[in-house]
């Protein structure tokens, strides 16, 4: 019997000095358990869901967080499921975590592609993106970013996530411009050539054209023998000022023409001075006169006359 009072008596002491641990903590007669609130979840998801809009539209961002990562937790197949993950891309875009907002946004259509949520998802990631592009919104949020620059990521997986919607071929179209701009001449081209392929009648397909010429034009040497690139870019140009007449870069288009001119004008110089110097005069003379009948106005057009005269004397 005594030994039965102090174990008693041992079990209030303990209870007594263990309480105060579990300050948050309730007791449930039901499961004979102590439970923390802060670890529950509502009976149902759609109460839970209720609880995230609430902690939301009230700015609390985080506790938001953590009432979405519970609904997806223990209730990962109900519809609110893929509502909590559409969620939690909004708090962390409320919170100034674009490329976080843009992987929670990127799970809901990847775990719940039937989502009612998908367009205004690929809309935002296209949002973020164009933020990220200049890097600015990283400089600004002091951002550290697993990739280098997030943009050709976010825009890959926009026209992936519907390479026929509305939104892709402007997305195709920024990931050439972000490779662009950090001078990835060639992959620049390649994706304008895709938004011209892919999305003839799209409106980013005519400036997608002039991108193709810039960007061919950027990757020709300056005044080289082989003129295969420089020829190509001034020949895209001329077909862009062609079949788009009203375009607003028409006039860069035709100043870069004549820009290109010159550099062909250039490297036929070379090899017409190539040309003279190993006394193939009517080799030289072709390339001169070529220079001379399409770039008139050109520096290297006063050399040419200038050649073909002592090449007369000759």
């Amino acid at each position: 019997m005594k030994k039965v009072i102090f174990t008693l008596i041992w079990l209030s002491v303990f209870s007594l000095l263990v309480r105060p641990s579990y300050g948050f903590w309730i007791w449930s007669p039901k499961t004979s358990q102590w439970k923390n609130p802060k670890q529950s979840v509502k009976p149902t998801p759609k109460e839970q869901l209720k609880l995230i809009q609430e902690f939301y539209d009230r700015t609390k961002y985080q506790e938001a967080i953590e009432e979405c990562k519970k609904l997806i937790k223990y209730y990962p197949k109900a519809y609110e499921a893929s509502e909590a993950q559409f969620y939690l891309g909004l708090t962390f875009e409320a919170t100034r975590k674009p490329f976080e907002a843009y992987k929670a946004y990127q799970k809901v259509i990847d775990k719940y592609p039937f989502s009612a949520r998908i367009d205004e998802i690929i809309e935002r990631q296209l949002t973020i993106g164009q933020a990220f592009m200049s890097g600015e919104k990283r400089k600004a949020l002091g951002l550290e970013l697993p990739v280098e620059n997030p943009s050709i990521e976010i825009f890959r997986k926009v026209v992936e996530n519907s390479p026929y919607g509305k939104h892709a071929a402007h997305a195709q179209y920024l990931l050439g411009m972000t490779l662009k701009n950090l001078n990835r001449y060639q992959e620049a081209r390649d994706e304008f050539e895709k938004v011209v392929t892919t999305y003839p009648e799209d409106e980013w397909s005519s400036p997608a054209k002039f991108q193709v010429a810039d960007c061919a034009n950027r990757i020709a040497p300056k005044a080289e023998y082989d003129q295969e690139l420089t020829q190509e870019a001034k020949r895209k140009f001329e077909e862009f000022v062609k079949s788009h007449p009203d375009e607003a870069l028409q006039e860069e288009a035709k100043s870069q023409i004549d820009s290109l001119k010159e550099k062909e004008a250039e490297g036929n110089l070379k090899i017409a001075e190539f040309y003279e110097k190993q006394k193939q005069y009517d080799s030289a003379r072709i390339y001169y006169r070529e220079i001379v009948a399409n770039c008139s106005y050109c520096a290297s057009a006063t050399q040419a006359r200038e050649k073909l005269k002592e090449l007369e004397k000759k």
